[in-house]
């Protein structure tokens, strides 16, 4: 496969970025140019949720420039995305099609869980340290204008992910607001942000022992990388390395700091922000190395994009970090555990074994089985209202590597597996926001995690095997086993008629005795 040049634009929360990449089976992804346009777009979304006349054409000037650099390197393809700060504009489609028409670029935003995802997939650019990071207990530390996200990894697996409202523009917004000085800094945000802190140190670390924090931010991260560049060690600091270098930054003042580190004076107050974020997180956490690999979202634009051509192949597989994330939450809201396994097994036996007649993706097997995963979790809150309460909690819960469209279906699906489903149209608020083909996929989903919940509606797991074969208008589910089935005969008729609707073939249940 010939390589091509790929070009990748951040409309971030203080500046707008483009990174021009080479890609190819030989040389993977190859940076060729990064240009960095400051703006602050995020003080003004954070106050106001909106953005100002005069950002709106100085942010279509840099684009224009952006696509003349574009084209000189021959960009075959680009990616454009806005995060925080335009995700929290209100009237982004307008901005959106306004952009569109002056530039010719097409602009879209990521959710949270996107961007952090993609953040993420940066790192796996520096594959090999990576992969060696993670095997023992690590924190990422994805730090934004306006929130950061922990992550937490354990044996080379996302065991965990938070977000938190405290990112580097809105916590400047309030040293602002109370007009602290900067030798005020570390008291107040310490105040601010130890308070939210805790109360995920109560969730997530309890006993748990964190080695290494991963960062990514764009102002410690540079400056850590410039400190300790030897062979080998570029971006690593110990703990005791950290607090020496935070120390001597605010002994200094900012004309000294900005000459130290050679970056500029009006970055030097979010500097300070996000060290003083790093420091509270590596209190509480207690890691006692940082490594900063100096990755940016266009990073992980580019990855993600090479990926998908097959210019580039990882060792660390993504997806099972999705399934992984989707199993702690299970066991957070106290799901069982053979029981999801029981429900997966079925879930994906009757998904494979139907594809002619479902036309499903390998992703939408990915979305079954989070579903699968999280059927129950409404239980831990309330036995009745189920489904309902299962859809909160997972359209309130961050799972790394979904899309906000993906979780929507998602919970829609853990929904419909408990109440009646809404039809198309119907002016249902849970389907709302879908398109017709993302609501034909809930509905798919839907009937075969009911016919699976059908299968195993006492919760003994009965089945010790499960086969399944389309004949005519029928689909025909053998089972083995010895168990009594009367119950799960008598009821499976409830389930299996919205399957029948969906597909037009009528689920039969037939057993084997095992002897």
């Amino acid at each position: 496969m010939n390589g091509e040049v790929f070009a990748a634009i951040d409309l971030g929360s203080y500046e707008m970025a483009l990174k021009i990449f080479e890609l190819s089976e030989k040389n993977g992804v190859r940076e060729l140019d990064h240009v960095r346009h400051r703006m602050d777009l995020g003080s003004e979304t954070y106050a106001s949720g909106q953005i100002s006349t005069g950002h709106v054409e100085e942010m279509i000037r840099i684009l224009s420039e952006f696509r003349q650099i574009m084209k000189s390197y021959g960009a075959t393809h680009y990616k454009a995305y806005g995060t925080s700060a335009v995700r929290e504009t209100r009237d982004f489609i307008i901005l959106q099609e306004l952009i569109r028409q002056r530039t010719h670029l097409q602009i879209d935003v990521l959710s949270n869980s996107e961007q952090r995802f993609l953040d993420y997939k940066s790192i796996a650019l520096k594959s090999e340290q990576f992969q060696e990071i993670i095997k023992k207990p690590t924190a990422i530390i994805d730090i934004g204008g306006g929130s950061i996200q922990i992550s937490l990894f354990e044996k080379d697996a996302l065991v965990a992910t938070q977000n938190l409202k405290t990112g580097v523009l809105r916590l400047h917004a309030i040293m602002n607001t109370v007009q602290a000085t900067r030798f005020k800094y570390f008291e107040l945000i310490s105040e601010l942000v130890n308070t939210q802190l805790a109360v995920f140190s109560k969730m997530y670390l309890n006993d748990r022992k964190i080695e290494n924090l991963i960062i990514i931010d764009d102002y410690v991260a540079p400056v850590l990388r410039r400190i300790k560049n030897e062979p080998g060690k570029v971006g690593y600091a110990s703990s005791a390395e950290y607090r020496g270098f935070l120390e001597n930054a605010s002994d200094r003042n900012t004309m000294e700091v900005a000459k130290r580190f050679n970056i500029p004076e009006e970055n030097i107050p979010l500097l300070y922000v996000s060290a003083i974020l790093i420091k509270c997180i590596l209190e509480i956490t207690k890691a006692e190395y940082l490594w900063a690999p100096g990755v940016t979202l266009c990073d992980g634009i580019a990855y993600e994009y090479a990926e998908k051509k097959n210019f580039i192949k990882t060792p660390h597989d993504f997806e099972q970090d999705i399934v992984s994330c989707a199993k702690n939450i299970s066991k957070r809201y106290m799901g069982s555990k053979s029981r999801r396994e029981t429900l997966w097994q079925i879930a994906s036996t009757i998904f494979d074994n139907t594809k002619k007649i479902h036309g499903l993706s390998k992703r939408d097997r990915l979305l079954l089985q989070v579903a699968t995963m999280l059927h129950d979790c409404g239980k831990y809150i309330s036995m009745v209202n189920l489904g309902d309460c299962s859809y909160n909690i997972i359209m309130s819960t961050e799972i790394i590597g979904l899309s906000h469209k993906e979780r929507m279906i998602v919970a829609n699906v853990v929904r419909y597996n408990h109440e009646e489903f809404d039809h198309y149209g119907s002016g249902s608020p849970f389907i709302e926001g879908l398109s017709y083909e993302e609501y034909l996929k809930v509905a798919k989903l839907t009937a075969i995690l009911r016919v699976t919940n059908g299968l195993d509606r006492t919760h003994k797991q009965k089945f010790k095997d499960v086969k399944v074969t389309l004949k005519d208008h029928e689909m025909i589910i053998n089972i083995d086993t010895r168990a009594d089935i009367t119950l799960e005969k008598g009821l499976f008729n409830n389930r299996a008629s919205f399957f029948e609707e969906v597909f037009g073939i009528k689920p039969i249940i037939r057993q084997k005795r095992i002897m």
